[in-house]
């Protein structure tokens, strides 16, 4: 609600609406100004308002591609000042894009200076750099002296500027967009401007040709960086079908010999808008994880061109195989999702196809193309009524020479007078049509520009060159009068304009060639992490407080080993650089742990929270070596347990994976292998029960089912055992008893069970 302040001589006037509806109304005229005026290309001119604006303020400023250099600050000062009232940073970065030939195929802007590189290092200030317009960015604006389009108030309404660009070519495709407005985006691939002109040149002739065969002639997208494309045609027909869809794009690489049968990789291109310093970053840190051991270093070697080179650990790593895991782990292979969001006719957002685009690219070229014919009409018509006036003059030379010499008011004299009937024409009265004045008499027109002919003209010669010149002027007349009838001479006409853009910019100039290669991604096998790693026997020492590390060889079990003051040693066991380790933590998730990643055992080892996400309130259950195939026991302090295959209980990341479901206050207990056909349970009460396998269920997570019930405390220790070989444990003594005669325990499962057998240890453990 907003009230007014009371005036004497006016009534007070309070004004009010729902916050709703007043919120909903604000919000939408925001979200309308950011599509229509700020995120969304045109489909026409393929260009933001804030591109167009900064080439239209370049050719006002007059820096066309053969002339000089103007410094940025001024061109984007212009820009602001004139144009685009927003701030200078945004309009200096969106200039600077256009002139990054690794951001844009056919950059709009030619840059002096430094304006970024494709390490991704942003340009230089706009006080050191300079720019001026480019080729094929004078194309995109040819007819605007010639009424080509329509022109609009500036912000101000101090200036005039053009609503879309006249685009002599597909710069939408050729160039590609990205933006994102309110509750929509686009994301466009540039394209290869030989293939849209032969697009459009099919399209001329075959306005229903299907989308596959335009697909044909326009493969895919063609990224200024280069690279392969690895995308399924299908995949790639269905984009361009509906407007969405996503490219998968690699780095081009090759083998280079280094003799004595070793060798690297070189990489020579690189995915569309990947910076090469985070690639390298990536790259190094893939290394340092050993996520891809057999990559053994990274290096730059990149001068004007990319030169990234990878050595592998050793000689015997396929190439094919190394190659496959950088491209699923770093950004050697990327994504670039297709969203072609445009504004048809600069005013409705549309999630275009290809052939749609296209056709918006056609149908305004005709716009401009008759309104250009228009013009030039026009502009002839008013030549053309100069010239009949200066024959007129040319015919009656004395007298004209009389009435400007002795009449006080010639033009009006020139205009009275009758000169009789006008020249005979050599074209037809339908060519053109002579202004509206009495027959023999002079227009204001005609009369200003006798009295305007200087007296050098007054020569013969002058008056043959103005019957050739009105001749050719009707023959030209006549050509566009037949133009602007005929829809047929228009679209021949619009393809020869698109054959000279395909001469100056196609495939045979310089930087026109395809750059984006394709091939097909083939069968892929998945490569197993062990398959990567040099087996090496290792011996895995985990502490009391959780500090992990892995001793080349296999230790004797029993020796001294060395660790922080106040820890001691808990898990010590054999293993190999290709094995998984299981960490079984108290919060019931499992971790996984890699052999071949575990700390050297020179030092103390690290800290194993570093390496995987367990809380700080979580303790380490169990520590074991996975095996493929194998049945786990796990069960809670509570007495709840279950089966799951070990394969389950592998987890992909460092946050683990949920396995036993706790309630609060509730612990994991145990983790064992699982052997043999029968359970023994024990509880913090001492009593022992012993029950089949086959009463626990085989899960992949969940809470389980009860083992074993209690009064008070909980469960203690279970193990799995064959039931015909006995139950065995250690006696206080430290020797192997087995009881044999189980029946006084043995009952169903859930049950409380007996008091254990004399000589069972104090600490309720079976191993």
């Amino acid at each position: 609600m907003s009230e007014l302040p009371e005036d004497p001589n006016t009534q007070s006037v309070t004004l009010s609406e729902p916050l709703s509806r007043a919120i909903g109304e604000r919000y939408l005229t925001y979200a309308l100004s950011t599509i229509m005026h700020r995120a969304l290309p045109d489909a026409r001119d393929g260009l933001k308002p804030v591109h167009r604006r900064i080439l239209y303020a370049m050719r006002e400023l007059r820096l066309s591609a053969t002339g000089g250099f103007r410094k940025s600050a001024k061109i984007s000062g212009d820009v602001m000042g004139n144009y685009h009232p927003h701030g200078d940073a945004a309009i200096y970065d969106a200039m600077a894009r256009l002139a990054q030939d690794f951001n844009v195929r056919y950059p709009l802007v030619d840059g002096q200076g430094n304006f970024g590189n494709i390490d991704g290092d942003n340009p230089a200030a706009s006080r050191y750099t300079e720019a001026r317009l480019t080729a094929i960015a004078e194309t995109l604006m040819e007819g605007l002296a010639e009424n080509a389009v329509d022109f609009r108030p500036n912000y101000d309404g101090t200036l005039e500027e053009p609503v879309v660009m006249p685009a002599s070519f597909p710069n939408l495709l050729a160039n590609g967009s990205s933006g994102i407005a309110v509750g929509m985006a686009t994301n466009i691939p540039p394209h290869n401007l030989d293939e849209l002109v032969s697009a459009c040149q099919a399209m001329l002739k075959d306005p229903d040709l299907s989308d596959s065969a335009i697909v044909a002639l326009v493969p895919g997208p063609d990224f200024p960086t280069g690279g392969v494309l690895v995308e399924p045609r299908e995949n790639i027909l269905e984009a361009y079908r509906t407007g969405r869809g996503s490219f998968r794009l690699r780095a081009k690489w090759e083998v280079e010999d280094l003799g004595r049968g070793m060798w690297q990789i070189v990489v020579t291109e690189i995915p569309y808008q990947v910076a090469k310093s985070k690639l390298i970053e990536k790259l190094a840190e893939v290394i340092q994880t050993k996520k891809v051991p057999i990559l053994a270093d990274v290096r730059d070697e990149s001068a004007d061109d990319v030169r990234i080179i990878l050595e592998p650990r050793t000689r015997t790593v396929e190439p094919e195989m190394l190659m496959q895991m950088l491209f699923r782990n770093t950004d050697l292979e990327t994504r670039f999702a297709l969203n072609m969001n445009v504004l048809i006719d600069g005013k409705v957002p549309k999630v275009c196809s290809l052939k749609e685009v296209l056709r918006a690219f056609l149908d305004h070229r005709r716009d401009v193309l008759k309104r250009r014919s228009e013009h030039r009409v026009e502009k002839i018509d008013h030549r053309l009524e100069v010239l009949e006036g200066l024959i007129i003059a040319y015919l009656n030379l004395d007298r004209v020479i009389d009435i400007i010499r002795y009449d006080e008011d010639p033009k009006a004299a020139l205009m009275a007078e009758d000169w009789g009937k006008p020249h005979k024409r050599a074209m037809s009265e339908k060519d053109y049509v002579p202004p509206a004045a009495a027959e023999g008499e002079l227009t204001e027109l005609q009369a200003e520009s006798i009295l305007n002919m200087r007296l050098r003209s007054l020569r013969r010669l002058e008056e043959i060159e103005l019957n050739r010149e009105r001749d050719t002027l009707m023959k030209e007349r006549a050509d566009l009068a037949d133009l602007l009838e005929s829809d047929r001479r228009q679209w021949k006409r619009i393809g020869e304009e698109l054959e000279d853009i395909r001469k100056k910019f196609g495939k045979d100039a310089p930087g026109g060639a395809r750059r984006t290669l394709f091939a097909d991604m083939g069968d892929v096998e998945e490569v197993p992490f062990e398959a990567m790693i040099d087996r090496e026997p290792i011996t895995v020492i985990c502490s009391k407080m959780g500090w992990i590390r892995a001793m080349k060889g296999h230790v004797a079990l029993d020796s001294d080993v060395k660790f922080k003051d106040g820890d001691e040693g808990r898990f010590l066991f054999h293993a190999e650089t290709t094995d998984k380790i299981l960490l079984i933590g108290s919060n019931g998730r499992f971790y996984t742990l890699l052999g071949a990643n575990l700390p050297g055992g020179r030092g103390m080892g690290e800290p194993v929270r570093l390496m995987v996400d367990l809380p700080n309130e979580c303790e380490i259950t169990d520590l074991m070596i996975f095996r493929s195939g194998e049945k786990l026991l796990v069960a809670s302090t509570a007495g709840d347990g279950f089966i799951v295959p070990s394969e389950e209980v592998l987890a992909q990341t460092r946050a683990g994976k949920a396995v036993l479901t706790l309630r609060d206050g509730v612990k994991t207990a145990l983790c064992r292998r699982v052997t043999g056909d029968t359970v023994a349970v024990v509880g913090d009460n001492r009593k022992v029960l012993i029950f089949p396998l086959a009463e626990l269920p085989e899960m992949a997570k969940g809470k389980g089912v009860r083992l074993q019930k209690y009064k008070d405390g909980g469960l203690s220790d279970a193990i799995t055992f064959t039931l015909a070989d006995g139950l065995s444990w250690k006696d206080p003594a430290g020797r192997t008893r087995t009881e044999t005669v189980l029946t006084d325990w043995q009952g169903p499962r859930a049950g409380s069970g007996k008091m254990a057998p004399r000589g069972f240890p104090r600490d309720n453990r079976f191993t």
